[in-house]
Formats: C-alpha cells, sequence, structure tokens
C-alpha cells in the first residue's frame, strides 16, 4: 500500500506519516514535505524516483505524471484497470494527503503583486487532490490535518486495511476535498476579477467556517457564520472584546449598524433594532450625538445594537450609563471607556475595521431555486442634482436636514420614511406595505418633535395624502425620488401647504 504526501500546511504530518509507516503504508512525496518525513528518519520515496521524471520548473511539474495519476485513479472493481496498471508497472495508490499552496494568504498581503499571485495558484496538488476525491471508493484523500488522527488511529487498529474507512467516511472526506479546491479556485476567480464586475455568466461563492453560532433566527433553525477568505474587517472578522456569545440575530444587527455609521464621513452614532436605525445622529461631539440618536426612539433602543463610526470615548461611555444595548460596536474604544463597558455583563462590545475585498461590492440574497446579485447601493448625495419642484425653496437648514435624512433612509426597510432635524434621526417607519402607514408611523414614534422636521421617501410619493399628512405633523420640507405619474398633484399638494419639496432622482429600495 502506497500514501502520497504532498500537503502545503504541514501541520502534523510527521506524526500522521509515522502512524501511516506503522500501519504498513509506504510513503511516497515530493521534495520539500519528502526532507521533511527524512529528518524524521522516516523512509520516503521521492514522486521523482517513482516516476522517473525530474521535478521541473521550479517545481511547478512534479506529480503531473501518469505514474501518479494512474495509481491514484484505478478503480480496484475493474480487472481492466488493473491489468492496465500492471503493463505499465504502476502500483496503486491508495492514500493521498495533500492541501495547497497559500493563495489567499499570498494575495492578502497588501504588497502583494500580480506575479506572487500567479506563481501561488497551484497546479498540481488540486489534480492530485481532484483525483483522490473522485476515486474516494477506492482511495482515502485528506486536506484537513484535523482528520489526520481518526483516520490513523481507524489504519492502525485495522492493521492498514483501507476499507477500515468506511463508503460513508470516505465520501465525507471527498466532499470536503472537492470543497477546499472550490474555495481556492473561488479565491482565484475573485482575484482575478481586478476591479471588473464580478455579475459575469457563472458567479461562484467562497466562505470558510468562521465559528458555529447557538442557532438561527429561531432556536430550530441551525446557524453558522462564515468569512469571505478574501475580504478583510466588516462584521464578520471584528474582534470581540467583552461579552457574552454573538448570535445569528445579532451579527444581523450589528451589520446594519456598521453599514448604517460606515456611510457619514462625520462622527455618527446609530441604535439599530431588527436592522432598522431607530435612532441616527451626526455631530463633531461624540456625546452629544449618541444622546440624539437615542431620542429617536429611545423606547426601542432598549436591547438594541448601537454603532459608532469614530472610537468611543470615555465620556460616551459614561453617557450610555443605565440604557440596556445588546451589542456595542466600533472602530475602537479609549482605555477607560472599554473598562466602563465592561462592567456590562452581557453587553458585547465588538472592534471592527472598513470591509474591503472583492465581493463587498456586491449584494447576494438567496432565493428559491437560485440567487439575486446586485450591485452595493452606495451612491452618493449629490444634493447639486436635486430639483426644487415646490415654489418654496429649501432653507439652507432644511436642506442640510434633507441631506442627512436621504442618507439615512437609505439604511431603513421600505416602505422607508425618515423624519430628520438637526442632522439627527427624529422618527421613521419602515417595511410597510403602503408608504402611507411609514408616514403615520414616523409622525408617532416623533410625537411633537416632529414640528419643523424634514421628511424623506426612500421612493416616490404615488398621492398627495403622503405630504397632506407631513403637512399635518409639522414637517416642513421633503425630499423624493419623484417619477410618479400623478407627480403634478404631490407638487400641488406641498405649494397649497407650504412645503419645499425636492425630487432626488434617485430611489433607495431595501427590501
Amino acid at each position: 500500500m502506497k500514501a502520497l504526501i504532498s500537503p502545503y500546511d504541514k501541520t502534523g504530518v510527521v506524526a500522521f506519516a509515522k502512524t501511516l509507516v506503522e500501519a504498513g503504508f509506504e510513503l511516497v512525496s515530493t521534495g520539500g514535505t519528502g526532507a521533511v518525513l527524512r529528518d524524521e528518519g522516516l523512509a520516503v520515496t521521492q514522486v521523482a524516483d517513482l516516476t522517473g521524471s525530474p521535478e521541473i520548473l521550479d517545481g511547478r511539474v512534479k506529480t503531473l505524471h501518469p505514474i501518479i495519476a494512474g495509481g491514484i485513479l484505478a478503480r480496484r472493481d475493474m480487472p481492466s484497470h488493473i491489468e492496465e496498471l500492471a503493463e505499465h508497472g504502476i502500483d496503486t495508490i491508495d492514500l493521498v494527503a495533500g492541501n495547497l499552496y497559500p493563495f489567499i494568504k499570498t494575495v492578502s498581503a497588501p504588497d502583494a503583486t500580480l506575479e506572487d499571485a500567479l506563481e501561488n495558484i497551484d497546479i498540481g496538488g488540486p489534480t492530485m487532490i481532484r483525483s483522490a476525491a473522485k476515486n474516494f471508493p477506492h482511495v482515502i484523500v485528506i486536506v484537513d490535518p484535523s482528520d489526520y488522527g481518526w483516520v490513523s488511529e481507524r489504519l492502525i487498529l485495522g492493521r492498514g486495511d483501507p476499507s477500515t474507512i468506511t463508503h460513508e467516511e470516505r465520501r465525507s472526506l471527498a466532499r470536503k476535498a472537492f470543497q477546499h479546491v472550490a474555495l481556492y479556485d473561488t479565491a482565484v476567480a475573485q482575484y482575478l476579477t481586478d476591479g471588473g464586475s464580478v455579475l459575469s455568466d457563472e458567479v461562484t461563492l467562497g466562505f470558510s467556517r468562521q465559528t458555529g453560532l447557538r442557532y438561527g433566527e429561531n432556536p430550530h433553525q441551525e446557524a453558522v457564520l462564515y468569512a469571505d477568505p478574501l475580504s478583510t474587517g466588516g462584521i464578520v472578522k471584528s474582534r470581540q472584546l467583552h461579552g457574552i456569545e454573538m448570535s445569528f440575530n445579532n451579527y444581523m444587527d450589528a451589520d446594519s449598524a456598521w453599514r448604517t455609521v460606515s456611510d457619514f464621513a462625520q462622527p455618527a452614532v446609530t441604535v439599530v433594532k431588527h436592522t432598522n436605525p431607530c435612532g441616527l445622529a451626526v455631530h463633531d461631539d461624540q456625546v452629544i450625538a449618541y444622546r440624539r440618536a437615542l431620542e429617536g426612539d429611545s423606547v426601542s433602543a432598549f436591547g438594541g445594537i448601537v454603532g459608532f463610526n469614530r472610537p468611543v470615548t470615555a465620556a460616551t461611555a459614561e453617557a450610555m450609563r443605565g440604557v440596556l444595548f445588546d451589542v456595542i460596536i466600533a472602530p475602537g474604544y479609549e482605555p477607560e471607556a472599554l473598562k466602563l463597558l465592561e462592567r456590562r455583563k452581557r453587553t458585547r462590545v465588538l472592534q471592527a475595521d472598513p470591509a474591503v475585498g472583492p465581493m463587498e461590492g456586491v449584494d447576494v440574497r438567496r432565493v428559491t431555486g437560485g440567487a439575486l446579485m446586485q450591485a452595493v447601493d452606495n451612491i452618493g448625495v449629490d444634493t447639486e442634482s436635486w430639483e426644487v419642484k415646490s415654489k418654496r425653496k429649501p432653507s439652507e437648514a432644511e436642506m442640510e436636514d434633507l441631506s442627512f435624512a436621504w442618507k439615512a433612509a437609505k439604511h431603513v426597510r421600505s416602505n422607508a420614511i425618515v423624519l430628520a432635524k438637526e442632522s439627527a434621526l427624529v422618527g421613521m417607519g419602515a417595511g410597510q406595505p403602503n408608504r402611507v402607514t411609514s408616514v403615520h408611523l414616523a409622525l408617532r414614534i416623533a410625537g411633537k418633535a416632529a414640528i419643523g422636521t424634514v421628511m424623506a421617501s426612500d421612493a416616490f410619493m404615488p398621492f398627495a395624502d403622503n405630504i397632506e399628512m407631513a403637512a399635518e405633523g409639522g414637517i416642513t420640507a421633503v425630499a423624493q425620488p419623484g417619477g410618479s405619474i400623478r407627480d403634478d398633484e404631490v407638487i400641488a399638494a406641498a405649494d397649497r401647504l407650504g412645503i419645499a419639496l425636492v425630487f432626488t432622482g434617485v430611489r433607495h429600495f431595501k427590501h
């Protein structure tokens, strides 16, 4: 029996090789791994000696040979295959252990070049692994060092009999092998996108397990957090500095909070509940920004998530006393702030960086039978392109608040209505079947604070009743995309009620 061992990651490979020898396997390996094993006193046949062909092209060609491929791919239950092996003097290879060049690690380096990337695209490794996985009923394939232990123990107990690894176990190892290669190839394809659109005719997504979660949105749903190997930063790569284990819903809400505050250049604070920002404010004084965000909906803020786009100061941490938050996420924390926040036994405290990677510009939604993919809604606010449709033009203060409200509305579920004043969210309505209900909810949440606010709607207002309700609540200016067949009626209502109305020409649906 022969075992071909050629992993790039040599974690545990020496101990594994020793147990294989104990189980009666003859070891075959390539240059680097072979040297490591021989240094440990193990007898190893070099691939080059087995094939009679030297490693060439700086090691690019070593396992690409009929003696290797034939020994792996031959079906033991087909006499014709065995006869052909004998005719050509080829021995079967019964176990293959290997993993691939560190492509992802290489291209993740800030100074990585295209040449570095190309040199770390493995060819022989995937061929060898895929061959063994294809023939898994007859060949044991291992790509994960964590599988060395149980496989070698089973082989020793069975005195080297490969059948001690069951068909189901071999199939599982083969699935892991194909997934290992698939993730690798996906990373290569994404890297070679080089700034172009990833929305091509064929798209694969590659993720690696980050951590298991207690459950999903509900206790009966299994859930796992996966990471995009080529992405840095973001909620998945955040560091938990304090608090109890994160849940599925915690990650969803924390991501919404992080996306929201990351959209603002000014110091921003948001309070999120069920992925919707129920509070949001920008201000140079972080304490003021936090308090205004909290005032956006102090009732809903209980048990919510608070996000910052600047390091949390000790003064802000002190101002947060007495309010229960499930998660706090920020790019950093002053030491004294962290000490104060660590007194919250259950609150998760996360530190995050901006998300960067080939797929960060794409939203993916799973639907039955496939997926919807789209470019991320990251269009900026260009007030210069807005059209004033009403007779009364917005004041400078109103225009500033309309700009803030418009950016905030992008992060609220449709039908989205946002009320704002002095760069703070005062009330919002989200996820309603009709826009009038969203206006009603926003006004109800804001109460008397709605007087003198501006309103942003994520899509056009199809009827004048939206404007009429806004006027009754004390709203003075409105921003909406425009484009309804009843735009003239809406404009007429704004003029009749003294509301300044602007059309943005852009919508921000968020389903």
